[in-house]
């Protein structure tokens, strides 16, 4: 969860119709960007056979190299995090936002593998997208157009991701699956998530400050996404 950096002021909220609906764009277009660049990368690595390896690799190691997998991605999401919201440089916003398209990218290509080879439905992935990008659209324009501040959710939020971090790391370490229950849960979890996050980027972000605004909403959709694709995955 990023804070609100008083340096530039009003938050978003707060700031005048024009200066808001420009953030507003900015943000959004920058998303958008985003995730093109998330789905091009992953293809030059599925393309050039790198994605292959790196999967086999963490399903050949087990629990322990998924949680080293996961130790660094969260590792480089701290970091991009804290460049994104920087605010003396706009190259350094940019870095930290492009540093964790990667890490996503990386990070997804075992549950991308799996779906693409042995789920037995090729559109899978397709529809998951379909899907994410859906929800996530119709949860996001809810919160812009009725202006909610949903901070109230921040506790329920923290609670529930070091809950499900906990039994991702069970999961890992005894060999066990965490099952379609569990994904079906995320999903809810991810869909609260991002109505907190895009009250955050109203309510707790600056006008200046949309390349951190849009590294939230991604991995927001990110994380939406991931549960959903491993959700329809499991049905097959």
């Amino acid at each position: 969860m990023n804070e609100f950096n008083p340096q530039f002021s009003p938050n978003v909220a707060q700031a005048a119709p024009n200066e808001r609906a420009a953030f507003i764009r900015r943000t959004y277009t920058i998303l958008a960007f985003a995730i093109l660049a998330f789905i091009g990368f992953e293809f030059l690595l599925f393309a050039s056979g790198i994605a292959e390896l790196f999967a086999q690799l963490v399903y050949s190691t087990g629990g322990l190299g998924w949680l080293a997998v996961l130790g660094g991605f969260m590792l480089i999401s701290w970091l991009s995090n804290k460049w994104a919201a920087d605010g003396t440089s706009t190259a350094i916003q940019y870095a930290g936002l492009g540093l964790f398209i990667i890490a996503e990218a990386v990070i997804f290509i075992p549950l991308l593998y799996l779906a693409a080879y042995r789920s037995g439905d090729a559109t899978v992935i397709l529809k998951a997208g379909i899907v994410s990008l859906s929800l996530f659209l119709g949860l996001t324009f809810t919160v812009i157009v009725t202006r909610t501040d949903f901070s109230w959710l921040a506790p329920i939020i923290s609670i529930g991701g070091f809950a499900a971090l906990g039994f991702i790391i069970v999961s890992a370490l005894f060999g066990f699956s965490l099952g379609s229950v569990f994904s079906l849960i995320m999903v809810g979890f991810a869909a609260t998530a991002i109505l907190y996050e895009t009250s955050q980027v109203l309510y707790r972000f600056n006008t200046k400050q949309h390349v951190a605004a849009a590294l939230t909403l991604f991995a927001s959709v990110a994380l939406l996404f991931w549960y959903i694709l491993r959700l329809f995955s499991s049905r097959r």
